[in-house]
């Protein structure tokens, strides 16, 4: 249940426009990158929206998670339960993603919450 919620956090914390650059903020500069990520951030119509925000949860994916992994992931923005589909598998390929998934989430809470 910690990891649906930690989804779910980044996920409404993950609204934001297209990165650009690199922006200062809360006394730091964090690294604003464009990708599939930020792209669900940008359609996924948030209220909380922030091109800074998206842009370091997408720089941090480009850290963590693989390409094809990004593009996975990118599922979960419009269909949260197929994040808990993929949590529940028995299927190795599912576990190796979600472990990958979970570091990806927690890092990302980490520098950019």
């Amino acid at each position: 249940m910690k990891r649906i919620l930690l989804i779910a956090c980044v996920l409404a914390v993950a609204a934001c426009g297209r990165p650009r650059s690199y922006e200062g903020g809360s006394g730091g500069v964090r690294p604003v990158a464009a990708g599939p990520i930020s792209d669900a951030c940008l359609a996924s119509g948030r209220r909380a929206s922030s091109t800074q925000l998206c842009g370091c949860i997408q720089a941090v994916a480009n850290d963590t998670l693989s390409r094809r992994d990004q593009r996975r992931a990118v599922r979960f923005y419009a269909d949260l339960h197929s994040a808990q589909e993929t949590r529940q598998s028995d299927r190795s390929v599912d576990r190796r993603f979600w472990e990958a998934y979970t570091e990806y989430a927690e890092r990302a809470e980490r520098s950019c919450g």
